[in-house]
């Protein structure tokens, strides 16, 4: 993929387009902030959507399931899917009540999804746990073949997306900004709480760094 993303029709902005973003720095660092994505597909004739965790590599996402999984098994053969990730960012309050907006970060793809196996599989597992949590592949135990088995990856290529990115304020007319009323924005984030030990852990068990470091 190019590092400037040329829009198909489908991922072209055409309401708003001033806030299209289609190079591929703002696209991955989008998707890559995100521990959830929505994954919208068809089957038996009706749509649904699944939110999932993903994962990047490269020009591809991934997720994971179970091999039981409905998702993944309607998935597996490759069937088109769109997938999204949105960052709520703030809520912007202007002075007339049909400016008000929401402040936020999303990227919307189009695709075929792929089943990943063998080496893979595993390469891609590994890549998702040490992106979750750097270190944490090496510090817990190992899967069992039992559980490779029992894991399924799907993954899809980023050749057809797009980024909107709404970081500023809606643009009022002068009339109203003439207006004695308040306008403005809150800015909303997510943030990670202090680590709660599991209440069966043994005495003595430290805590290891990459939860200490989670969230910072």
């Amino acid at each position: 993929m190019t590092e400037t993303q040329v829009p198909s029709e489908r991922t072209r902005l055409k309401r708003y387009h001033w806030l299209a973003a289609y190079d591929r720095a703002t696209i991955d660092a989008i998707i890559d902030a995100a521990l959830v994505c929505q994954i919208g597909y068809v089957v038996e004739g009706a749509p649904i959507v699944t939110p999932t965790c993903h994962w990047r590599m490269g020009d591809h996402v991934y997720w994971h399931g179970s091999s039981a999984s409905r998702m993944l098994r309607a998935q597996e053969s490759g069937v088109p899917v769109c997938f999204s990730v949105t960052h709520l960012d703030g809520v912007a309050f202007s002075r007339a009540a049909f400016d008000h907006n929401i402040l936020y970060r999303s990227v919307m793809a189009f695709g075929k999804t792929e089943l990943v196996e063998g080496d893979d599989k595993k390469a891609a597992l590994e890549a998702f746990v040490t992106r979750l949590a750097p270190g944490l592949w090496d510090y817990a135990r190992p899967p069992t073949e039992q559980e490779w088995k029992a894991s399924k990856v799907i993954r899809m290529k980023l050749d057809e997306v797009s980024a909107k990115v709404a970081a500023g304020l809606p643009e009022e007319d002068e009339a109203d900004m003439a207006l004695d009323l308040w306008a403005g924005h809150v800015p909303v984030r997510m943030v990670t709480g202090a680590p709660v030990p599991d209440p069966k852990l043994r005495p003595g068990i430290a805590m290891p760094d990459f939860v200490t470091a989670f969230g910072l």
